[in-house]
């Protein structure tokens, strides 16, 4: 593995926009990711959302709140989670999308599932959000064959049922750095456009809470790279370990995480509690710590669709 200094990364790709379908991202601002899980066994929210009418008015609320993607998932990726097949996760994802081809940001399906990408994407999804980075036979195929969707590329070491048994890294912040590097190289050189990927280091996919905590200190390396860089630690088990606080009493911490992760860099934000962060980066930028522009209410506009 040949290292890949964040000066040199950079100078691969910085775009002012994330192009994911009809829509461009600007990156001049800090984007809110609203979770939407329609499976019965997340760790925070599982069966709530399950019934595409309630799944619409979530989507809808956390619109309001300042969200600007919206990303639907059918598989708990949580750490010891089974398997579901393609059919289960089709069978939950899309009388949801369906309900929700009419919102007006783009919609992101959170898949490993070459099928579950596919129908998404036919049903207007504009955004696949993949933890395992588009590894799976058939993947990179599906993405490829779109011309304009967005792409997520995730780290991951292992796979959710195991990938917290004792994971090891000699320097994480590298080595999820020189990954997602190679990474990004071979889908590029597959067909997907540079201004097409963002980058997720993968908090709590097959990290110790102390290499999460390396990982979020180093977070301005991975946005040296010059791709959008997306951060999910809304409720995980890091932030329940730093303040001993169950899953359902973190807002105050996943609102630090989210204020830390913009400061280093970070230009999506993937959260359950949209409004709460809206306003921890209000405050932020209010008083000239936020070089980007922070999400306002209803603010739906910051996700510029594209003519035709």
């Amino acid at each position: 593995m040949t290292p890949v200094t964040p000066s040199a990364a950079a100078s691969r790709t910085t775009t002012p926009a994330w192009h994911c379908g009809r829509y461009q991202l600007g990156l001049d601002r800090v984007h809110l990711m609203g979770v939407l899980n329609v499976t019965p066994d997340s760790f925070s929210d599982g069966g709530r959302y399950a019934d595409p009418q309630a799944a619409l008015a979530h989507a809808l609320q956390m619109i309001d709140e300042g969200a600007t993607i919206i990303d639907v998932g059918g598989e708990s990726t949580r750490p010891g989670a089974p398997p579901v097949t393609a059919d289960e996760e089709l069978g939950r994802v899309l009388p949801v999308l369906r309900a929700l081809r009419d919102l007006p940001v783009p919609v992101s399906i959170d898949t490993s599932e070459p099928r579950v990408m596919q129908a998404a994407l036919d049903l207007g999804a504009a955004i696949i959000n993949d933890v395992r980075a588009l590894r799976r036979t058939g993947a990179l195929e599906v993405a490829c064959a779109s011309p304009d969707c967005g792409v997520v590329l995730m780290h991951m070491a292992g796979e959710p049922a195991t990938m917290q048994r004792d994971p090891d890294y000699g320097d994480v912040l590298r080595e999820v750095l020189d990954w997602l590097v190679q990474r990004r190289d071979h889908v590029s050189a597959a067909g997907i456009a540079p201004e097409r990927i963002a980058l997720d280091p993968g908090f709590g996919f097959g990290k110790t809470h102390g290499h999460n905590r390396e990982l979020l200190a180093g977070l301005g390396d991975l946005h040296a790279m010059g791709h959008p860089v997306l951060v999910g630690l809304s409720r995980k088990s890091t932030l329940g370990e730093l303040t001993g606080r169950p899953v359902t009493q973190r807002l105050p911490a996943s609102l630090a995480a989210a204020l830390i992760a913009a400061q280093r860099g970070a230009h999506i934000i993937r959260v359950h509690d949209v409004g709460a962060t809206r306003d921890a980066l209000a405050v932020w930028q209010a008083v000239g710590v936020g070089a980007r522009r922070a999400p306002q209410a209803g603010d739906r506009h910051q996700s510029e669709e594209l003519p035709g």
